[in-house]
């Protein structure tokens, strides 16, 4: 019998433990720090996409599979290191994810109210870490920079009233913060051009039917239109959107403006003790197609800036650490000798939740070959080995069925019209399961 630790619960993780279980003859621990499961369907995806979020109900399936246990509470580097889990099972594999915001990296982004994606998606969406973030929604105008669907989810949410959350999860305290806030200005900052947005049909679409809140673009950002058949299919209909919105510019019905401001790039972040205004470059596209400053500068008014710039994944004592990548070093997706790295700790923060399942065949394969189903006994204890380590320690882990006991807490909860209204501290989460 084959024993394999992954470690985390998000999409990464699930897929590879279903591709597991279809060579079957295997133990599959899933482990996770926070008590609950599913990371970035939980923790990432916007709350009024519900539609994906339902993907879970395919995951419950594996966890509730015989041979498969989730424990969640469990923090690898504090409650177990990777080196213990190398000693108790076959193979490891780090399902971690990329929760870690990038840094701007310019002059003032250490500045109160500036605040990275996943610290602000984390807040709306109830994750623990960021129940109690500060946000100055008393202000009147926001930045975000990016021009990927991160930051339209973010826009977005910004804008939305009330009423449009409706069938949403999104968390009491964001869902009361919002409802009073402040803002009604919104930019979008994005380097280069219309053409190089990573931003998709659907997730753009969305923003031309906002209750509060129109989209505004400047129709001199684009290139001749004949240019856009050059685009694939998807990148051609988003610029078809957003020529939409600049031939429609808003009459003033709305309270709230979302504009995207295009070759513009974020060079500072000024203000007396808090963020108050981005200092802005205007550039030019250069003929490989890389945005160059061009020395002109401007003030954009700001009392919340949210960077969509980018993920990383956590370093984890005694595994090797890309710095500059932020993610694990590996060849196709083996990272030293028994330990493999999935999805974003694999890639980085590319693709869709989709892009993980392939991702997790190709790591199982790569196991199946160490170790074939019908390996008979390695001499690695696994699951039971696991378990003593983590009772000598004190920790008692959230299992599957603890998590249920959760999810039906939540669902009892739920203001009307949501389907939950989620706990976002671990105590309360702990009690709830059990614990």
């Amino acid at each position: 019998m084959r024993h394999i630790a992954i470690v985390g619960s998000g999409p990464a993780g699930f897929y590879t433990a279903e591709a597991l279980l279809k060579s079957g003859d295997a133990t599959i621990d899933i482990i996770d720090r926070l008590p609950v499961p599913y990371g970035l369907i939980r923790f990432g995806v916007a709350p009024d996409h519900q539609s994906i979020k339902a993907v879970s109900r395919r995951y419950e399936k594996v966890a509730l599979t015989p041979g498969v246990r989730f424990l969640g509470n469990v923090h690898l580097g504090a409650d177990v290191s990777s080196e213990e889990l190398l000693h108790y099972y076959d193979a490891v594999v780090l399902a971690t994810g990329a929760p870690l915001d990038r840094r701007l990296g310019i002059p003032g982004d250490d500045l109160p109210g500036v605040v990275g994606s996943a610290a602000f998606v984390g807040w709306y969406n109830g994750h623990p870490d960021f129940a109690d973030l500060a946000l100055p929604l008393d202000q009147g105008d926001a930045v975000i920079v990016g021009n990927g669907n991160v930051a339209l989810d973010c826009a977005r949410i910004l804008a939305k009233t009330p009423g449009e959350f409706v069938g949403s999860d999104i968390v009491a305290h964001a869902f009361e913060a919002l409802g009073s806030s402040a803002i009604r200005a919104i930019t979008i900052l994005g380097r280069r051009g219309p053409h190089q947005i990573a931003m998709t049909p659907k997730e753009l679409g969305e923003l031309g039917h906002l209750e509060a809140a129109a989209p505004l673009v400047d129709p001199d950002d684009f290139p001749p239109a004949g240019t856009d058949a050059a685009l694939d299919p998807g990148q051609r209909k988003s610029v078809e959107l957003l020529r939409g919105f600049a031939a429609s510019p808003p009459d003033g019905s709305k309270p709230r403006t979302i504009t995207f401001d295009f070759f513009a790039k974020p060079i500072a972040i000024e203000g007396e003790g808090r963020a108050e205004r981005v200092i802005v470059e205007r550039t030019a596209l250069g003929p490989d197609g890389q945005a160059r400053g061009t020395g002109q500068t401007y003030a954009i008014p700001a009392g919340l800036v949210i960077s969509c710039i980018g993920y990383a994944s956590p370093p984890i004592p005694g595994v090797p650490y890309d710095e500059a990548l932020g993610r694990y070093p590996n060849r196709d997706g083996l990272v030293e000798e028994r330990m493999f790295a999935v999805g974003w700790a694999r890639r980085g923060p590319t693709g869709t939740i989709g892009t993980n399942r392939p991702d997790g065949f190709a790591v199982a394969e790569a196991i199946d070959a160490a170790f074939p189903p019908g390996t008979t006994d390695t001499g690695r204890d696994g699951p039971a080995g696991l378990d003593r380590l983590l009772a000598s320690r004190g920790c008692d882990p959230v299992l599957f069925a603890d998590w249920q006991k959760i999810e039906a807490a939540e669902v009892a909860a739920a203001r009307a019209g949501a389907p939950r209204e989620k706990l976002v501290r671990v105590p309360d989460l702990l009690k709830a399961s059990g614990h």
